[in-house]
């Protein structure tokens, strides 16, 4: 089929190849390429398998992509072989001994996956290697969020749809609920007086606003109609249909830590409906990405408890140890009693 053809079929169909050929693809490839680059091809298929079990069922591929899984690779000697998933270098949170003054350090770096030294191909999983792509997937993402009508309910009264806020590059995100009266106003979550605490959560740590990731299970308040205030907890139907740009933007982020806020967060992330009161403190997994259940912040607005507030310090502290982050002898003594 010649290149014309190919593109005749991009333009119609926008190149939508199943998993099946994938597999069977990664299957010929496989008799002819190092044991690493095997594992890569596994990655790719488990990966393909995750997207199956939460409804995917096609996924979209270039022509070149096509004509890369049809030619045999370049035989690379495994000696010169580098992990496909590269640790970033991260750069060292300086000592903090003031929760809240202590200047921010970004905890970022980009993901790179190299074979050889040179860039992996476009593959079915679509993840960017470059901060370009990854910027153009990112506000793509987006666009396509702004725009979502899938809940008629929550369309028709909106005022914002609230994307998500920070650093896209973030090894530390933060999942909340949905978003209430406050963040449908400005179009940003976690900006009212649980947002105001999260931050100072946040800045106790030493890192800031502009250095994680904070995102909603929801983007669109859930409506609360004959009500003049108030909010009130995401549907289910609500939450499987708009978890998928949540999940696109891990997926794009690829923090290393999660911090879930409350349990409609991890029952969104997780599947998982069990209280948070059993969940906190005890690290979960999302999608091999450790995840740390926590208390909501507007928890703690209605339950002050010195002990509640040292709760949800000691799930930042573990996740602090998680990132290898420094932490003083004063940031492990917040919140206990004299």
């Amino acid at each position: 089929m010649d290149d014309h053809h190919w593109q005749k079929v991009t333009a119609a169909q926008a190149a939508i190849v199943n998993k099946n050929f994938l597999c069977f693809a990664a299957q010929l490839l496989r008799w002819r390429v190092p044991v690493p680059y095997n594992e890569l091809l596994d990655a790719t298929i488990q990966h393909l398998e995750n997207l199956k079990s939460r409804g995917v069922r096609h996924v979209a591929v270039t022509p070149e992509t096509l004509r890369a899984l049809a030619q045999a690779p370049a035989k690379t000697p495994i000696s010169n072989f580098q992990s496909p998933i590269a640790k970033s270098s991260a750069t060292p949170v300086a000592k903090m001994e003031a929760p809240v003054s202590a200047p921010a350090k970004k905890l970022s770096a980009p993901v790179q996956s190299e074979i050889a030294g040179d860039p992996l191909p476009d593959s079915a999983l679509r993840t960017p290697h470059s901060a370009i792509e990854k910027s153009a997937a990112f506000a793509a993402l987006r666009e396509r969020a702004l725009a979502c009508v899938k809940c008629p309910h929550l369309a028709s009264s909106r005022k914002h749809v609230v994307f998500g806020v920070g650093n896209p590059d973030a090894q530390l995100m933060f999942v909340g609920e949905a978003p209430g009266a406050d963040e449908d106003e400005q179009g940003e979550p976690f900006v009212g007086k649980a947002g105001q605490l999260l931050t100072k959560i946040i800045q106790a740590t030493g890192l800031s606003r502009t250095d994680v990731y904070i995102a909603n299970i929801l983007k669109c308040r859930p409506d609360t109609p004959g009500q003049s205030a108030g909010n009130r907890k995401p549907t289910p139907e609500e939450m499987q249909t708009c978890i998928p740009f949540l999940h696109e933007q891990i997926d794009l982020i690829q923090p290393k830590v999660i911090v879930a806020l409350g349990t409609t967060a991890v029952e969104g992330l997780l599947g998982k409906t069990v209280g948070i009161t059993k969940l906190r403190g005890n690290w979960q997994t999302y999608r091999g990405t450790p995840l740390m259940p926590t208390y909501h912040p507007a928890y703690l607005l209605r339950n002050q408890a010195m002990s509640e507030k040292r709760r949800v310090w000691e799930d930042m502290l573990a996740a602090m140890e998680k990132l290898g982050m420094p932490i003083s002898e004063k940031q492990r003594n917040f919140f206990l009693k004299a």
